[in-house]
């Protein structure tokens, strides 16, 4: 099975603040739902409290310290019983969707990544790890231009998709 993580982040790893993310493109929200349907997510329980419910089309699986549950959800207090969970209903790309701890914990399992990078300084209180890419190669890379509204302001920054495979 192929662990791969999906995130987007800001000119200075930024990816949250106040359990919220920091934009809102649509473009790339259709990106996420296109690559993860029918797929496992993985998450950490904030994360999954941020969005609410599980996702339609995949399978949420929630790493907990504590005793979480949820409806329609598989909770994990460990991570190889969650990869085990995926692994016997034969899934082929695990996503792990977040937040930052568990970007971070689990970084090392990781084959491939889905990066969008957003044109964004700003406020945050949640990072993603910088990440050294002279172990990866870019496959794939496309480039979106700022959106802007009526009145000229940023209605959806610019950002670009970026998917990475670990190198052999």
């Amino acid at each position: 099975m192929k662990i791969s993580m999906i995130v987007a982040y800001g000119k200075n790893w930024e990816i949250g603040l106040d359990n919220q993310m920091l934009w809102h493109i649509s473009e790339d929200f259709k990106n996420f739902k296109t690559i993860t349907s029918g797929h496992h997510i993985l998450m950490g329980r904030k994360t999954f409290e941020s969005i609410g419910k599980p996702l339609p089309n995949r399978t949420s699986l929630v790493l907990t310290r504590g005793d979480f549950t949820h409806e329609g959800v598989h909770t994990f207090n460990d991570v190889q019983e969650a990869f085990n969970k995926a692994r016997e209903a034969g899934e082929e790309e695990l996503f792990i969707i977040g937040g930052a701890n568990i970007y971070e914990t689990l970084f090392d399992y990781v084959d491939k990544m889905y990066l969008s990078e957003v044109d964004y300084e700003g406020k945050a209180d949640a990072y993603l790890k910088e990440i050294d890419f002279s172990t990866w190669d870019l496959s794939e890379e496309k480039s979106y231009d700022v959106i802007l509204d009526e009145q000229g302001e940023v209605k959806s920054p610019a950002w670009k998709f970026k998917t990475w495979v670990k190198k052999d």
